[in-house]
């Protein structure tokens, strides 16, 4: 069988199994994990082996480019504080401890359990969004929950970096060394991406094509890691820095029929590559334990030590820290919500499983490095185990703590924010009727199609083309002006904390919608 066969046949499987997850509204990171398990374990099934550099280069950019889209400055700002802590306190008591345990119960020598430790120090980006757009958290939760998984990247690559350099070279741990490293991985890529997303921003307002804007946006991920990797920074951060950057401004760069072209094709492709790389992530379990030596055949033990190590300390972190916040904000008595659901939201995926593949093969004396492939093992069953488990029992962790926003809150928002952008819109007409601007019964088709939105909005509430082509024309021109001030007032909703970004999000694109049905034809 072919590689191209392979691929192929991945994607098509790896789609079906997505699509089926969605019908069944399960978690499709766990459900693919699984399935690539079962599958790989099969007799016939070839050993899967990717290379390191098509999942960390191919792969990861455009996947955390998308997560950081979905986080504004904004909400960003609100939750700066405990994201700090999450993204280096917990990352730098992860590796220990999960250094100790794997020292302690594994062959593994220090310097390789160190690496260990680094590489499973951070929850996984692509799969906590791809898990957390299932459930309806409130704002300020998805997004701390997101960014800390973003950031806190930049911490574990600095110490995955320093616990290979020390298993390599068999030398000793050097502090100022790892500051130094940490400053220039994560401070230079910092730089970076919001360097390419300034460069990015210029191209962009000077682009009106559809097909070139499209490209831009898939290329612009493989940019800043590529770039951020060739200075020797961190292309995580400066994918990250640009994502977010892009995000909280790329809807001023372009009108709404690029926008829509853009968020298509990039939604598509981001399904296909969280598709098959959750399944490659199951895939590959079955052909590393083939691979592993006779003194390692207790990985099972290590890999459930390791996991409930992981699991158990972000608990005991968690849920003193919010105590300590909420207590601070004096906002009544301790909850136990908030916690549970952070700490239950702490998956491993696809960033473990890329830096335990970079691994190197062998030390600076030219023999293999020991214990590489039980590494893998431990590192791919943690990832397996947290999928599964913190996968399938999220939605119910967070149902039974209700904190989840109910389906009514957010229609009573977007109600709300429609009918302030219908009354935009109707001040606007009323502007432009004034000034004679345009005939007076595409004035009045107009007017009575705002007012239905604000009945329909006011209902909501309460629960819970002309005859000529002249007219058609003005009336086209005339609702793409009106359309213009309910945009403005929809991004002034936002800047003044009264919608949040998701709720943004949707009602722009409606109207981007209309928007591109009024400029066919």
């Amino acid at each position: 069988m072919s590689s191209l066969t392979v691929v192929l046949l991945l994607v098509a499987l790896a789609t079906l199994v997505a699509t089926g997850a969605r019908h069944w509204s399960l978690p499709a990171p766990s459900v693919l994990v699984v399935a690539g398990v079962l599958i790989g374990a099969l007799p016939f099934v070839p050993a899967i082996h990717v290379p390191p550099q098509v999942i960390s280069v191919g792969v990861l950019p455009p996947l955390l480019y998308a997560s950081a889209e979905e986080i504004s400055f904004q909400e960003l700002r609100r939750v700066w504080r405990p994201v700090t802590v999450l993204a280096f306190g917990l990352v730098l008591a992860s590796a220990a401890a999960v250094g100790m345990v794997a020292g302690a119960l594994t062959p593994l020598s220090g310097p390789m359990a160190f690496v260990l430790g680094a590489v499973l120090a951070s929850t996984d980006p692509v799969a906590v969004t791809a898990l957390g757009r299932r459930l309806a958290l409130p704002p300020r939760i998805q997004v701390m929950v997101q960014a800390e998984s973003l950031f806190n990247d930049a911490t574990s690559l600095v110490l995955f970096k320093v616990a290979v350099g020390t298993a390599v070279s068999l030398g000793a741990v050097s502090v100022p060394r790892a500051a130094g490293q940490f400053v220039l991985l994560a401070g230079g890529g910092a730089a970076v991406g919001a360097l390419v997303a300034w460069v990015v921003s210029q191209i962009r307002r000077r682009t009106e094509d559809p097909v070139l804007e499209t490209v831009i946006a898939l290329v612009t991920p493989y940019a800043a890691y590529v770039v951020a990797e060739d200075l020797h920074t961190s292309g995580v951060t400066s994918v990250v820095v640009a994502g977010v950057i892009m995000g909280s401004t790329g809807h001023r760069l372009t009108n709404a029929a690029i926008r829509l072209q853009v968020h298509a094709v990039y939604q598509t492709v981001v399904f296909l590559l969280e598709s098959v790389v959750f399944a490659v992530v199951g895939l590959e379990l079955p052909s590393l334990i083939r691979d592993l030596s006779g003194d390692e055949t207790f990985w099972p033990l290590g890999v459930l030590a390791v996991a409930a190590t992981v699991i158990t300390l972000r608990m005991l972190w968690i849920f003193p820290m919010s105590a300590a916040m909420q207590r601070r904000r004096q906002d009544g008595p301790v909850s136990w919500r908030v916690p549970a659901v952070l700490s239950w939201a702490g998956t491993r995926g696809v960033m473990p499983l890329a830096a335990a593949l970079s691994i190197p093969l062998v030390g600076d004396n030219g023999l293999p490095l020991p214990h590489r492939a039980l590494v893998l093992v431990l590192t791919t069953g943690v990832v397996v185990l947290t999928l599964v488990l913190q996968g399938f029992t999220l939605a119910p962790v967070v149902r039974r703590s209700g904190i989840a926003l109910e389906p009514e809150y957010t229609a009573r928002q977007e109600a709300r924010a429609q009918d302030r952008l219908a009354r935009a819109g109707l001040d606007r007409l009323e502007e432009l009727a004034a000034l004679d601007a345009a005939p007076e019964v595409v004035v009045e088709q107009l007017r009575r199609g705002l007012r239905a939105r604000m009945d329909h909005a006011d209902a909501q509430l309460a629960e819970g083309g002309g005859p000529g082509d002249s007219l058609v024309v003005a009336y086209r021109e005339l609702r793409q002006s009106l359309i213009a001030a309910e945009s403005a007032e929809l991004l002034r909703l936002y800047e003044d904390r009264q919608i949040n970004d998701g709720t943004r999000r949707r009602l722009q694109r409606a109207l981007d919608l209309e928007e591109s049905g009024l400029r066919e034809d």
